[in-house]
């Protein structure tokens, strides 16, 4: 066991805005095996789920640059066919790779290209199960192409926030390789990207030799701790740190005569928001462009979900970004926010006691 992040609400259920509560709220402990280096969720927990999310831009940007690098590797075959397990994240790379004249294979058929691409193997509970379904699906001389959000960014930042419950899996560049080697496939390339403060996306087939890349990375993550159950113990003690320093900020705000939204209904922000204790006193609301989130509350708090252009007509003097990467996005769509004299404020940055817009 290396880390426990107290009780926590569901992610993905949020509840009616004239819901009273009190929300459910689980244990999230996480555990490392000392044997492949997987951190998984300790805790078989049955927690709610209705996934109403919107996919960003941000991540619609990151599939093209993989895309772009596999071809420049030339990794990806020129022909051939393609199959893709779904993820609750929404999101599919076969429209691209149709373009590119991959055809999709039948249900249940060996293909020649295999994508696990909008981080959909966390999702399942049985891991081991999840690595032989894909690399079943995977045919002799075929390629797997899996994506994930890595560990090692998520300890470097110590984004205990990015521990959740519905998402059993966390993996690391070294606990990846030998999850495929026990299924029969070698990881031979990766490629990292900033998304989420950094995503991996690792090609294997099942006779490779690795490159020096993929060497040098997984190095560099074993360097981050991320074989190392005490580095990750650092998760435990964010946890109470990270809320009351967002705590005081916000009532620091409050003081200053600002007013503060948030903005990002998303899993990152459950979590913080829970643990900080804060209410809509201090954050009247916190908007999303996903319709479905609108008209709720944020789980584990009476923190109304509100609309884009809610947020704008509210004219607050701060609004808090819970996921950095929408800050370029954001921007652009609501031109208003800063056009009423408001700011852009990045919650890491609240959490690193800097505070600073960005």
């Amino acid at each position: 066991m290396v880390a426990d992040l107290g009780t926590q609400p569901g992610c993905e259920y949020f509840p009616p805005l004239g819901d009273p509560g009190p929300d459910p709220v689980f244990p999230l402990r996480l555990w490392l095996c000392a044997d492949c280096g997987l951190a998984q969720l300790a805790d078989d927990t049955a927690v709610p789920e209705d996934p109403q999310g919107t996919q960003p831009e941000a991540l619609t940007q990151q599939a093209d640059d993989a895309l772009g690098r596999l071809l420049t590797s030339r990794i990806l075959p020129a022909a051939g066919t393609v199959a893709e397990f779904p993820s609750p994240h929404g999101g599919s790379w076969l429209p691209r790779l149709a373009a590119l004249g991959l055809r999709q294979a039948p249900p249940d058929a060996p293909a020649d290209v295999v994508l696990d691409c909008c981080f959909g193997l966390m999702h399942a509970e049985d891991q081991e199960t999840a690595f032989r379904d894909r690399a079943a699906r995977t045919r002799p001389g075929g390629l797997l192409l899996v994506q994930f959000h890595s560990l090692a960014s998520i300890l470097r930042r110590t984004e205990w926030n990015a521990i959740r419950h519905g998402h059993y899996a966390y993996y690391s560049v070294p606990a990846m390789r030998t999850m495929l080697a026990g299924v029969g496939l070698t990881a031979f390339a990766a490629f990292w990207f900033p998304l989420y403060g950094g995503t991996v996306l690792i090609a294997a087939r099942r006779d490779a030799d690795p490159d020096t890349d993929l060497a040098t990375l997984t190095e560099r993550e074993i360097g981050c701790g991320v074989l190392d159950p005490v580095a990750m113990g650092a998760f435990s003690a964010a946890v109470r740190s990270d809320g009351s320093r967002l705590a005081g900020w916000l009532a620091d705000e409050r003081r200053r005569g600002r007013r503060v939204y948030g903005y990002g209904a998303a899993s990152r922000s459950v979590g913080l928001l829970h643990s900080s204790g804060v209410g809509r006193d201090l954050l009247p609301g916190v908007a999303d462009v996903s319709a479905a989130k609108q008209h709720s509350r944020m789980p584990g708090t009476d923190i109304p979900v509100i609309g884009t252009q809610d947020l704008v007509t509210a004219e607050p003097e701060s609004v808090l970004l819970f996921v950095p990467d929408l800050l370029d996005e954001v921007r652009a769509a609501l031109p208003g926010i800063e056009a009423n004299g408001g700011r852009w404020v990045v919650a890491d940055e609240v959490l690193d006691g800097k505070g600073q817009v960005s």
